[in-house]
């Protein structure tokens, strides 16, 4: 098994996006627990055509080169406002030419959700509301 730095396939699969192609990703990292989990589940992405809009899953470069997946939380003039559905602390303003790709579905527990369905709503649409109490809900959660 060869082992290629996270870095550098990014890279790769975002000029397969600038050509056109929908590509692949396995999910590393903890960033959008609990709807997406490390080394569990997988997104499909492509180039985003047209308007990001709130609650959209997308993946972006940060000017220090790192390749970041988050859904945005706010529109605005001056770019978007990204966080981790994991996460309490929002990033911003994002310019628009940093956004390299659109997520437009995922593997879930190897069941494929796409906008529309039930998760995928309830994550972009109640979830992203929810930042204050984010911490508070997931430990309630894993109580149970």
């Amino acid at each position: 098994m060869r082992t290629v730095d996270t870095t550098e396939y990014l890279s790769v699969l975002k000029e397969l996006t600038e050509e056109g192609h929908e590509v692949r990703l396995k999910i590393s990292g903890n960033s959008m627990a609990p709807f997406l989990i490390h080394n569990r589940d997988e997104v499909f992405f492509s180039k985003p055509n047209g308007v990001l809009k709130k609650g959209d899953i997308v993946l972006f470069q940060r000017e220090n080169g790192q390749y970041i997946m988050h859904r945005i939380r706010k529109v605005r003039n001056e770019g978007y406002y990204i966080v981790g559905d994991n996460q309490t602390v929002v990033e911003g303003p994002v310019p628009r030419d940093k956004i390299f790709g659109l997520v437009t579905k995922v593997i879930r527990k190897g069941t494929e959700i796409a906008p529309g369905d039930f998760w995928w709503e309830f994550f972009r649409i109640i979830w992203i509301r929810m930042i204050p109490f984010r911490r508070l809900v997931t430990r309630l959660y894993a109580r149970r």
